[in-house]
């Protein structure tokens, strides 16, 4: 069997997963704080026919050999954590993040997840949550009788209480940074795990240490450029289709030689 059928198969197989990919950053263009995918490839394993250098005659070596590929394979899915749009929406709990890091959100299982989705809201209980009702971790609880909240851009939370004139201070938030935050694990609703590649979270306080800084009344859309996707995706595109004829002329060589007749 003609070894091109599988290396162009190799290939169909890569540019399915890159159109995933693609997809995937296409449908999440509108979602708050998501950062787009790029697939890496890698070329697979070769065999050796002729080896460079080889001696021929006496001082004399062959200058270039010959090898043979066996395809490509994806090797990673990498997230791109360039900072995405600002929007300004004037919500008082709509947080951004100008800079790096993450907020911390706990899940129900008492496990840390991390987010760059700002859009927390005031549960029953005053608590400052996800959509879903995480709780935004260190926990902060907005008094029943504050008539206006204030978040600095160093994450202190004040309050202005009913009938009252002067700032308390009811929370701070904190970020978490990670050495390499490409690592993280994506969980769905715009969560984030920690993995032995992301590192531990090195926890501090927003606008020191290289944390950004907290922007009230605005929110990070996605990092997701739709004209760069659809030229990927035009790409990936042609690259299945070019392979695919690839396969096709493979086939038709194998029937020519299948035809031959003494």
């Amino acid at each position: 069997m003609m070894r091109s059928l599988w290396t162009a198969g190799s290939g169909m197989m890569a540019q399915q997963l890159n159109i995933d990919i693609i997809s995937n950053n296409l449908s999440n263009v509108n979602t708050t704080g998501f950062k787009k995918s790029r697939v890496d490839f890698q070329d697979l394993l070769y065999q050796t026919v002729r080896a460079a250098g080889t001696p021929i005659i006496q001082g004399a070596q062959i200058p270039t050999g010959i090898q043979l590929g066996h395809g490509v394979r994806p090797v990673a899915t990498q997230k791109i954590y360039t900072p995405g749009d600002f929007k300004q929406t004037d919500a008082p709990f709509d947080m951004l993040i100008e800079g790096d890091g993450f907020f911390q959100v706990l899940l129900p299982d008492g496990n840390i997840a991390y987010t760059r989705d700002g859009a927390f809201k005031k549960d029953g209980q005053g608590k400052i949550v996800t959509s879903d009702g995480f709780s935004l971790e260190p926990e902060l609880i907005i008094p029943d009788d504050a008539t206006k909240i204030s978040i600095g851009t160093d994450g202190t939370v004040s309050i202005i209480r009913s009938g009252g004139e002067e700032p308390e201070m009811v929370g701070q938030v904190e970020l978490a940074q990670f050495i390499n935050p490409a690592g993280l694990s994506s969980v769905g609703r715009n969560l984030l795990r920690v993995t032995a590649a992301s590192g531990p979270p090195i926890e501090g306080t927003p606008g020191l240490d290289g944390f950004g800084t907290i922007a009230q009344g605005y929110l990070e859309m996605s990092n997701v450029q739709v004209v760069e996707e659809m030229v990927n995706m035009i790409v990936a595109q042609r690259a299945y289709e070019v392979t695919s004829k690839a396969i096709q002329a493979s086939d038709e060589m194998l029937q020519t030689a299948n035809n031959i007749r003494r």
